[in-house]
Formats: C-alpha cells, structure tokens, sequence
C-alpha cells in the first residue's frame, strides 16, 4: 500500500503537466478552427493520455510489466475516450461556436481574449481533467496483480455506462439526420426514460472507474472524482446550460420536462 501511496503521489505533478499540455494542444487547434468547443473532443480523449502517462510512470519507477487489472482499465478507458472524441468531433463538423463557450467569453469584455480563454476555458479543464483522473491514476500506482471479482463488476459497470451513452448519442444522431424532426423533441429510446442518457452513461462509467480503484485495495479516497464528474453533468456544464437552451429551441420541451427524468432513467411520468 505505501509504495502505491507513494508512486501516485509522485506522478501527481507529472499528470498535471500532462493535462496541461493537453489542452494546450487543443488550445491551439481551437485557434485554427476558431472555436472553442473544440476543447470538448480532447476532453474524453484527455483521460486516456493521463491513463497512460500515470501507467508509463509506474512501469518506469518498479520496473514491472503492468498487470492484467491495468491493462483490462486502460482498455475500457481507451474504448471510452476514443468514442466520446469521435461522436464529439463528428458533430462539431462545420457548425458554429457552442453557445456555452460563447455565454463563457462574454466576460472577456475589456480584458485580453487569449488569456482569458486559456484561463476560464483551457487550464480551467486541465485541472478538473486532473483531478478527476485520480481514480486512475490511482488505478495505475496500484501493485495490485491480479483481477477480481470487484474489478469484474467495475468495468462491467463502465461498460454498461458506455453502451448507455453510445446508444442514446446513436439515437441522438439518428433523430437529428431526419429533416422532418428539425425542432422537434426527441422523446423515444433511451431518450423516453431520461432526457440525457449520454450525461447518465456518462456518469456511469466514472462510478465503474472508482469502483476498479477501490479494488486495488486503498483507491476509496479518489470517490471526490465521480461525485464531481456527477455534479459537473447535473448541475453545472452539462444539464443545465443544455436544458436552458432547447427550452427555446425545441417544440414540446416544456412537456418533455414535465414528463421525463432529467437524470437517472425511470418510466415516464403520465401527462396531465
């Protein structure tokens, strides 16, 4: 347990450095397409390079091979990351700044554009990116050889998070390519029993994730990132801001509102 305590506490800095070059390179990229929501595609993808930098880490310092439970995590992550960045940058193709991004800069009035960008938008990630990876990072100190059954039942959870948020992402996609659906609401599918199964899914997969670190005997104290992962779906970036704009955008939002879950999917509720 210590030389894990003492591995992960080591690569804390060198996985800060590593989310902030991070977002530096999507920093850059953002400036060559002018728009910030490019962020968004290096966020997923983002936990895998800080995965494997923290992985890269501990095989250098002891000197072993990484075990069977690392390379089972770093998998599911991988499968994760890849998948929310692809979805993420197929819609993102020739459309205009996200308008959270936009509401973000209007506080830039009066102050230098590129440096508050990089604060309020870039580094700002970098940190929650960071701290959020602890379960990982965790996961990649770990002397903990072998998978168990607790182990099992965390990636399963991810995985089950995973098939959640594709498939509502799938529908999504599907619903949004119809013409005949432009303005309208989205209310079957996934999408009948939560009005964001992708936030759900998503969550969903960080409790898996902490769930793998809990078995590598002492990772308990890493449960501050999926609560924040939580918070930051329901409560801060993701729900509200989507909500508050297809309330304006979206025929029949109010309804669906009334009607559905807005987080964790349940039957939904008669209409009055």
């Amino acid at each position: 347990m210590s030389s894990t305590i003492h591995t992960f506490v080591a690569n804390l800095p060198l996985a800060l450095a590593t989310t902030v070059a991070w977002v530096l390179v999507a920093f850059v990229v953002g400036r060559l397409v002018k728009r910030h929501a490019t962020i968004d595609v290096f966020w997923g993808s983002g936990f895998v390079v800080v995965f494997g930098e923290s992985l890269l880490h501990a095989h250098l310092g002891s000197h072993h091979h990484l075990s069977s439970l690392q390379w089972a995590s770093f998998a599911m992550v991988a499968l994760w990351g890849a998948r929310l960045a692809g979805y993420l940058a197929w819609r993102q193709r020739g459309s205009a700044e996200d308008p959270r991004y936009v509401w973000i800069m209007k506080g830039a009035r009066g102050k230098n554009e590129t440096v508050y960008a990089l604060a309020k938008i870039y580094l700002f990630q970098a940190v929650l990116m960071w701290f959020i990876s602890f379960p990982l990072q965790y996961i990649a100190a770990s002397a903990t050889p072998l998978v168990g059954a607790l182990v099992i039942v965390g990636i399963a959870v991810s995985l089950v998070g995973l098939g959640f948020e594709a498939i509502g992402d799938s529908q999504l996609r599907a619903f949004l390519a119809n013409p005949a659906n432009k303005g309208t609401t989205l209310n079957s599918g996934l999408w009948a029993y939560t009005r964001h199964p992708n936030y759900f899914g998503d969550s969903v997969v960080w409790w898996g994730i902490y769930l793998v670190a809990i078995a590598t005997g002492g990772g308990v104290f890493t449960i501050a990132s999926p609560l924040l992962m939580t918070w930051l779906l329901t409560s801060l970036s993701g729900k509200p801001m989507l909500e508050k704009k297809l309330t304006k955008t979206r025929a029949g939002y109010d309804d669906y509102v009334a009607t559905v879950s807005g987080f964790i999917p349940r039957p939904p509720r008669p209409r009055r």
